[in-house]
């Protein structure tokens, strides 16, 4: 092992290392929840995923992603019991990951049109379209300021409003 390989890892392999970080199913479906859904309460995340989680899977999943750096967790003001998760640096720059997992999926795999509309779309705007999304993630995640000039519905927004119009269109998918 080099230096930049840490002993608890298997190797210095990169693709090794992001599996380790994110490479379980759970992982990945909370921060595309975080990301696609703006879901950022433990209530949320345990109650609007369509995969639907176990209160003690996601608990220990939140932990590990805030333990690796993807995710932060801070006491929420208006309750002093809840708390709010935020995704990091580390953790928006996912965004394009996600967005040729989706690509892929779609490609490969009996997905429906409802769901794979926003893999679609991000697979259309590309590397722009991921900018612009992971900087809407900075200013709602991180407190960025918005950039320059922007103005109108976010990615994210736009992702949504996509979704919900091939909802209307065709009906909820039975999964």
């Amino acid at each position: 092992m080099n230096s930049k390989t840490d002993a608890a890892h298997r190797s210095g392999c990169p693709i090794n290392l992001t599996v380790e970080v994110v490479g379980d199913k759970w992982s990945l479906i909370i921060v595309r929840d975080m990301m696609f859904g703006n879901r950022r309460h433990f209530r949320d995340l345990l109650t609007h995923s369509q995969e639907k989680i176990a209160s003690n899977i996601l608990a220990d999943r939140l932990r590990r992603l805030v333990t690796e750096g993807i995710i932060s967790k801070t006491d929420d003001p208006s309750h002093k019991q809840k708390a709010i998760y935020s995704l990091t640096e580390k953790g928006i720059e996912l965004v394009p990951v996600f967005a040729m997992i989706g690509a892929w999926g779609s490609k490969w795999l009996p997905v429906s049109e409802e769901l794979s509309i926003r893999a679609r779309l991000l697979e259309e705007g590309g590397p722009p379209l991921w900018e612009e999304f992971m900087d809407d993630l900075r200013v709602a995640h991180l407190g960025k300021r918005p950039r320059p000039g922007a103005a109108g519905p976010g990615v994210r927004e736009r992702l949504q409003a996509a979704y919900e119009e091939v909802l209307a269109r065709n009906g909820p998918a039975a999964c």
